[in-house]
């Protein structure tokens, strides 16, 4: 049976932690916005809460490797928490009292839009470390939990897959509410008090017992990894699966803008993605020994290929959303075989760092793909950008299709 409750326990956790960091996400952008700064440094505060967990996120797969879940799911409770207080003290920063005598503070509250900038900033970084940290401990155990080969990891993926799509509801729920109820400050403490939860549920997975890193072989570095048969060629299928699921989020705006469809038909459009991703993932864990990895992924690949072709001649909001929800269902099944062909290439003492280095390609993806689409888009507009990604996801199954004749490392049972 894969659905367990300590994978109850990881898939709350990962809701709980994602939640504070999404609302934020949403949140400090929109204070920043009624305080007048520019676009420009909103999207830097945007960018943040993808580039930083970039650098951390091998240190983050290390110490995941070395001390199981608990401590370092105590750290990206730590930090993330500490984000979502960070972005209270931003209100602290922009009000009318004294200065406090601290030299540092008083900088800060000299200048209190730049200061709420700093401390806004600091908040991101801390809120995307802390969460990537969680993300990665936590799918390295639910990788722990699998006693029954291939089938099994990629059902457990499945159900983990779900905590992402609750949390960004979750998330920007709580922190639109709260700020309108409320106002901002109180909308930061609450998503700061999201992440005390995952501690409650920590309690439930079970602790795993120290073994020496040196069991599997000898100590390498993570970039080592990449020489790993078959690493190179799976994260160059995670980077353009995520390029497409970023593009796809970067253009549909852009697109409705240009057909003239108003927030609501736009925001039907993402939603209808965001319902799709979540409907495939509930079937995978039903349909999961019907399905090979290689085969999925060549097919989500050659699905978006056709999508993209398309997405462009759709007019009306009905015809997009119709694009957008086949778009889901393809990109919401990849991400189980991603994981479960990742753990099946790689030593089961540094699935962490293997995990570190797929959220460094995601995370740098996130970071780098929507400047480009951006650049490309203002020059020749959005039909070409789908077009040109079309390509590349044809293209791309090729490889893909290769993944399926990879070797696969044996992986002992984790005693717990």
């Amino acid at each position: 049976m894969s659905f367990s409750r300590p994978l109850l326990a990881l898939i709350l956790a990962q809701v709980f932690l994602h939640s504070c960091m999404t609302g934020v996400r949403v949140a400090a952008p929109l204070l920043m916005l009624r305080q007048g700064h520019a676009e420009w440094a909103v999207g830097l505060l945007l960018g943040l809460f993808a580039a930083a967990p970039v650098a951390a996120s091998l240190h983050a797969g290390r110490m995941a490797d070395r001390h199981g879940y608990h401590r370092p799911m105590r750290l990206a409770v730590a930090l993330t928490a500490g984000g979502g207080l960070l972005a209270a003290a931003a209100i602290w920063l922009t009000a009318s009292a004294p200065v406090s005598g601290w030299v540092a503070l008083d900088a800060l509250r000299s200048s209190p839009r730049s200061g709420a900038f700093a401390v806004l900033c600091v908040a991101a970084m801390l809120c995307g470390v802390g969460a990537n940290v969680g993300l990665i401990v936590i799918q390295r155990s639910a990788g722990r939990l699998a006693s029954g080969g291939g089938t099994e990891i990629t059902r457990i993926f499945s159900w983990l897959g779900l905590a992402p799509a609750m949390s960004n509801m979750i998330g920007p729920v709580i922190a639109g509410t709260a700020i309108d109820a409320a106002g901002f400050g109180s909308a930061f403490l609450a998503l700061s008090a999201l992440p005390l939860i995952s501690l409650w549920w920590m309690r439930q997975v079970p602790v795993e017992v120290s073994v020496p890193r040196s069991v599997g072989g000898p100590v390498t570095s993570a970039w080592g990894l990449l020489r790993t048969p078959g690493m190179r060629r799976l994260l160059l299928v995670n980077w353009l699966l995520s390029s497409s699921w970023d593009l796809h989020a970067f253009l549909v705006p852009v697109l409705g803008h240009e057909r003239g469809l108003s927030a609501s038909a736009i925001g039907l459009i993402l939603g209808t993605f965001a319902a799709a991703v979540a409907f495939v993932r509930l079937l995978i864990p039903w349909i999961a020994h019907r399905l090979r990895e290689a085969q999925v992924l060549t097919g989500a690949m050659l699905t978006t290929a056709a999508v993209f072709s398309i997405y462009p001649l759709a007019t009306s909001a009905l015809a997009m959303a119709a694009c957008g929800a086949v778009l889901g269902i393809a990109l919401g099944s990849v991400q189980p075989m991603i994981m479960t062909t990742l753990h099946r290439l790689t030593p089961w003492q540094r699935h962490g760092e293997a995990l570190a280095l797929r959220s460094m390609t995601i995370n740098g993806a996130s970071t780098l793909m929507p400047l480009l689409f951006g650049v490309v888009g203002s020059a020749l507009g959005a039909a070409p950008l789908f077009w040109m990604m079309g390509f590349a996801m044809a293209t791309g199954s090729v490889v893909a299709r290769r993944v399926g004749r990879l070797p696969v490392v044996e992986n002992p049972v984790v005693r717990t």
